[in-house]
């Protein structure tokens, strides 16, 4: 009999000493294998990239320039500057002849329609070709690569561009049909001339739309791909025609046209759609960032309004060139001229001799010194300090460590003189002891208030007009007292006008404008005593350097420099000879052409004669700053009770300027 426990037992014992099945443990990513972990960071880096070309802006090259071409235009309604690129809307292929689209793709990529957006046949045979001529001779890139480079890439050649180049034509040619890749192809490719599309190039070199193109015109555009710069028909016309006879034979080839289509096509006319223009000028080089900010982005011309007046900015170039053609002998070499009105619109703007031979533009760009031309923050902080016109100053040799700043040739009143005819007769001393006595920093305030940013030395040099600064900048400060608050914005586009946001106190300005025009009936800018109306202030550094004249007559503020490139010293050429000359030139001019307004008349007429109680035969009308002193009136001569004639009072609804 058998034991059933047993039995049981040797029943049971198969299956308990049967293994337990356990899921495999996968070892931590550092322990893995080098091929595994090499194919992990493939595949994360290809879906990556997979993922970056796939969110590519498909209708970049359908969108307009960044920088669209602008048309400038003067206040009075004329072009004067064409700037930046030019393209127009897209075009669609399937809807231009057909000889347009074939005659780009016999010349740039025949096998267009049979790729997929890298054609292996062309690159082994440019491959062939270039190792025969021991150079890059052929490229092999199709339209689909082209579009790809100019529509989201540089023009760096590297592998790892053309690689990009690839993959980016490979994901165009996934997305989009042949006809929309060669419409957005035609759409943006560069055509020379800073023309960009089919429709910019239809027009500028043809007067034509894209859909009225003939045979022969296409074939021409068509052929400019390949060196746009070198065959633009307004560049090379015999070498554009022989180009276009290339592509004309290669349209033979592939069976788009036959021989004799070709041979009627050969003769093409350009007919320029656009009108000339100037590239630039000095004005248009420093509105144009003014004109970009101002305006959207935008297809074909952007027409921008600016604030140039064509007649006074002709007057200041004419005026510019004669005075230094007739002071070749005092070795003056460039100058500058700048017309703004009182709230900052640059009415004229001359940077210089000649803007084709030099585009520095000297009224914007050149840091100079202004020499005494400064000297009006510093009697402006001497005011806010309390003092007046009539307040006294010692006119006397002064001492400041081992600094010993001079007056002109030594001439001292050698006893206190009004504040007024210190100021016209440009006394360094008479600055320098209001600088001691006030402090740099409120000159320095005072400058800022009226818009200098120049970085002003760490001394009282600063008096004397040592900090090197832009003439557009101290003319601001200059219209900032025509104006009647501060600080004055230089601008150029109407859209961009800035109000000044702090009004001058009229005490303040009322004694700044009896400096201004003692300086001009009693001192040292004599000279440019055009009317009862003329302001204005000299100034010269050391050696003659610079030699310039900033004044106003009513509603327009005029500057006037001269000097040389090189910084060397002009023969005897101060802030009262030359430049208060020709200020005195250019305002009678723009008195007689254009309106200038005092408290709301019109005012104008020939220059006057000057009646002063002093000796004119004593003005040299030279002045040197720093420790060389200034030229002018001598102040005794100055303390003479007779002042100048004020201007007629406003109307109470008026301001004065």
């Amino acid at each position: 009999m058998s034991d059933p426990t047993g039995s049981l037992e040797s029943a049971r014992a198969p299956e308990a000493e049967a293994p337990v099945a356990t899921a495999p443990v996968r070892p931590p990513i550092w322990r893995r294998r080098p091929w595994q972990m090499a194919a992990g960071a493939f595949l994360a880096v290809l879906a990556f990239v997979i993922f970056l070309v796939w969110s590519l802006p498909l209708g970049r090259a359908l969108e307009p320039l960044k920088s669209p071409t602008l048309i400038l235009v003067t206040a009075d309604g004329k072009d004067f500057a064409r700037r930046g690129s030019y393209k127009e809307a897209p075009v669609d292929v399937s809807k231009l002849p057909h000889h347009v689209g074939a005659a780009f793709v016999a010349i740039e990529d025949r096998r267009f329609y049979k790729h997929i957006g890298i054609d292996p046949r062309a690159i082994a045979r440019a491959v062939q070709r270039n190792s025969e001529a021991g150079g890059v001779r052929q490229g092999a890139s199709t339209i689909t690569q082209q579009l790809a480079k100019n529509a989201f890439l540089t023009n760096q050649r590297s592998f790892r561009r053309k690689a990009q180049e690839a993959l980016i034509a490979l994901y165009l040619e996934a997305r989009l049909s042949k006809d929309e890749i060669l419409s957005r192809y035609l759409s943006a490719v560069y055509f020379g001339d800073g023309v960009y599309g089919l429709r910019a190039a239809a027009r500028h070199y043809f007067d034509k739309t894209p859909e009225t193109l003939s045979l022969g015109e296409s074939a021409m555009l068509a052929g400019m791909v390949k060196a746009p710069s070198k065959l633009a028909p307004t560049e090379d016309l015999p070498a554009a025609r022989a180009r276009a006879r290339i592509v004309l034979a290669s349209m033979i080839e592939v069976g788009e046209i036959t021989a004799a289509q070709a041979r009627g096509a050969r003769n093409v006319r350009v007919r320029e759609g656009r009108v000339k223009l100037p590239v630039g000028s000095y004005f248009a080089d420093w509105v144009t960032p003014q004109a970009r900010r101002a305006n959207e982005r935008a297809f074909g011309e952007v027409r921008v309004q600016t604030t140039l007046d064509s007649v006074l900015q002709d007057r200041a170039e004419k005026t510019l060139r004669r005075a230094i053609a007739r002071m070749g002998w005092a070795n003056v070499t460039q100058g500058a001229i700048i017309a703004m009105r009182p709230d900052g619109r640059v009415v004229a703007m001359v940077g210089g001799r000649d803007y084709a031979e030099s585009q520095f533009n000297r009224a914007v760009d050149a840091m100079r010194q202004p020499g005494s031309a400064f000297k009006l923050f510093v009697y402006q902080a001497a005011l806010r300090d309390g003092l007046t016109p009539e307040s006294m100053i010692l006119d006397a040799p002064v001492e400041i460590g081992d600094w010993k700043p001079e007056n002109h040739e030594g001439r001292y009143a050698g006893h206190d003189v009004r504040l007024r005819n210190a100021f016209a007769s440009s006394s360094n001393v008479a600055a320098v002891r209001l600088a001691q006595q006030v402090g740099r920093g409120a000159i320095i305030q005072a400058a800022r208030d009226m818009g200098v940013t120049a970085k002003f030395p760490d001394d009282l040099t600063l008096a004397l007009g040592t900090a090197p600064m832009s003439l557009m900048e101290l003319t601001a400060g200059y219209a900032a007292v025509a104006n009647g608050s501060m600080p004055v914005t230089p601008y150029g586009v109407v859209q961009v006008a800035e109000r000044a946001p702090r009004p001058l106190p009229k005490t303040e300005r009322d004694q700044l404008l009896d400096l201004l025009r003692n300086s001009v009936v009693f001192g040292t800018g004599n000279t440019a005593n055009i009317n009862q109306y003329a302001h204005g202030k000299t100034g010269t550094t050391q050696d003659y350097r610079d030699a310039l004249f900033i004044g106003f007559v009513g509603d327009l503020v005029v500057a006037v420099w001269f000097g040389n490139d090189d910084n060397s010293p002009m023969k005897g050429v101060a802030g009262g000879g030359l430049p208060a000359q020709v200020w005195r030139e250019y305002m009678g001019e723009a008195m007689r052409l254009k309106a200038v307004r005092v408290a709301g008349k019109v005012v104008g007429g020939p220059p006057v004669a000057v009646q002063a109680p002093v000796d004119l035969e004593a003005l040299p009308g030279l002045e040197v700053p720093g420790a060389e002193g200034e030229p002018g009136v001598a102040p005794e001569t100055l303390e003479a009770p007779a002042q100048p004639t004020p201007p007629e009072p406003p109307t109470p609804e008026q301001p004065p300027f």
